[in-house]
């Protein structure tokens, strides 16, 4: 790229995450906690009114306290109104709409053939439609990509009430557009894709070069929201979101057996992310991740409410003094690994150390501990603090069910032909299912090669009744199978208390049982200023980085016309 046009991208880029950036970030965290202390008043309300709720399996699914589930979960018909969870997101991606308002896609056919010609009926063709579309799936697929999968905007890819796997090469690819909502999908094993062409919506097909082989690539996105995904094995990241993409939240999904997990800045040079603003709450960082949870760049980043399992260099790292304000997480350092959460690169130490880093209501256990920085707490900040976090105490209540959802009854709800909203049914005929037409597609090997069952009995990955072994089993996957498949039993704690040795908290993806005790809570208070520098930093960065490359262009101009 020649250094005019790399001004001229850059400048735009920026101007763009400028646009989409909240000028008060304080207040999105603010208004976040608040939406999750009344979700749990209105569970403790429903403890007092029926103590042997939390004896009881309906409680499961609903009045969790996580504000995300509650807001929709607590309808037994929600199939019916799918379009009602564009209205559930919070922190930075809440105006996320998606395909809200559009029609209904069904999915019906899981291959991937032709990424230049996509056929009616798979998610490539429902993927690259210029109309908002809220996409949904007929039945469990299992979708091996050929190629990178293009999504435009407005689009809702909604995995609720079918197993839905997509991996292969290249997987998804979210550039330079707008109001998407990823939910329910396991996305796993992606890899690298070659060079090849690839329709991008109806009337364009596009070259494309060789991928990184990430999980999803969101590059130059505002108004995203990634809720209730599994993600494990991609050759690179798991989710990047760089080059001036911001007004994103990530929510409820679940992360395992990987190296580099999230990445959230380009690169250190990449002034545009000075923009950026993630929410990043209730996810569970499970067993076998190695570092980035996240990795942060400039921006602001709130990590509210979040599990880590294990991290063997970090869980929370970052360069280009981004703004990271970490609140109600638990840190469980694993034996034998670094007990340090967090770690700066690319700095000095008295660089770093006036970097806005807060550690504020998080618990630490096996002697995990969390180096915070940056300026003595400002009234700026203070305004961000006046609701105090959700006490990490709660931490197995709220993650309880993070990760794609098994068992959510009903996959199409009155979206079928003849009823409900406007609906899109492809003419596809037949459904692959590798062979067997007895095995719905997606459905898993289980108990020693045989087959995983279906909606209303016990999930694949979990124990039978009766045959649990006992002991502290955080995190085992059974067979190496789907992220987020863990085994467990039992129905969580009383809101307020401590967690016990171990809770086993029931069965499905993400749902994880606690062991090694509560630990030690640390808040950490060193950090001010953190509203003021997210305000006043960023328009200064972004024009900075135009004079930057402005200078190199004028300084490359001026060279070749003395040669």
């Amino acid at each position: 790229m020649s250094p005019t046009n790399l001004f001229i991208y850059i400048l735009l880029t920026s101007i763009k995450a400028w646009a989409y950036q909240h000028p008060h970030p304080h207040d999105i965290v603010l208004h976040l906690q608040r939406k999750l202390n009344a979700s749990m008043s209105s569970r403790r309300r429903l403890i007092e009114a029926n103590p042997m709720f939390l004896q009881s399996k309906d409680q499961t699914p609903c009045q969790t306290g996580n504000p995300v589930d509650d807001c929709w979960r607590c309808d037994p018909n929600w199939a019916n109104d799918r379009q009602r969870l564009a209205d559930c997101a919070i922190g930075f991606g809440q105006a996320a709409m998606g395909g809200k308002g559009g029609r209904i896609y069904i999915v019906t056919d899981p291959t991937d053939g032709d990424p230049e010609n996509p056929p009616p009926g798979t998610l490539r063709h429902a993927a690259i439609q210029s109309e908002p579309l809220w996409i949904i799936f007929a039945n469990d697929m299992h979708i091996n990509l050929e190629n990178e999968l293009i999504v435009s905007s407005s689009k809702t890819i909604d995995g609720r009430g079918a197993i839905v796997h997509v991996t292969g090469k290249g997987c998804i690819v979210i550039e330079n557009v707008g109001n998407i909502i990823i939910h329910g999908l396991y996305i796993h094993d992606c890899e690298p894709s070659g060079k090849a062409k690839i329709r991008v919506s109806p009337t364009d097909v596009v070259g494309r070069g060789k991928s990184d082989g990430d999980g999803l690539t969101i590059k130059g996105v505002r108004n995203l929201w990634i809720d209730h995904c599994s993600f494990a094995r991609c050759t690179d990241g798991l989710v990047d979101v760089t080059e001036g993409s911001t007004a994103v939240t990530i929510t409820n999904c679940y992360f395992t057996d990987h190296d580099k997990v999230m990445l959230l800045g380009h690169s250190d040079d990449y002034l545009a992310d000075a923009g950026m603003q993630v929410t990043v709450a209730f996810n569970h960082f499970g067993k076998g991740l190695v570092e980035r949870m996240p990795r942060c760049r400039h921006g602001y980043f709130h990590v509210v409410n979040n599990d880590y399992n294990e991290w063997q260099l970090y869980a929370i790292g970052g360069s280009a003094a981004p703004t990271i304000n970490s609140q109600g997480n638990r840190f469980i350092a694993a034996p034998h690994s670094h007990k340090e959460v967090t770690k700066r690169m690319e700095a000095k130490d008295d660089e770093w150390k006036g970097w806005n880093w807060r550690s504020e209501g998080d618990l630490m256990v096996n002697g995990a501990f969390f180096v915070p920085s940056g300026a003595e707490l400002s009234t700026q900040y203070d305004r961000a603090s006046s609701v105090p976090p959700m006490s990490a105490y709660l931490i197995n209540q709220l993650t309880m069910h993070a990760g794609a959802l098994v068992g959510v009854p009903s996959n199409l709800g009155d979206n079928s032909p003849g009823g409900g909203p406007p609906v899109i049914t492809p003419p596809v005929e037949g459904q692959p299912s590798g062979g067997n037409p007895n095995i719905p597609p997606g459905t898993m090997p289980y108990d020693g090669g045989s087959y995983g069952t279906t909606y209303g009995t016990t999930p694949p990955g979990c124990f039978v009744s009766g045959k649990t072994p006992g002991g502290c089993i955080p995190g085992n996957i059974q067979g190496g199978g789907n992220p987020g498949m863990v085994p467990g039993g039992g129905y969580g704690m009383v809101p307020g208390s401590p967690p016990p040795a171990m809770v086993l908290q029931g069965c499905g993806p993400g749902i994880i049982p606690y062991c090694g005790g509560p630990g030690s809570r640390r808040i950490s208070g060193a950090s001010g200023s953190i509203g003021t520098m997210a305000r006043s930093s960023i328009p200064t960065n972004i024009f900075l980085s135009s004079l930057v490359v402005l200078s190199l262009h004028m300084t490359m101009t001026h060279s070749v016309l003395l040669q």
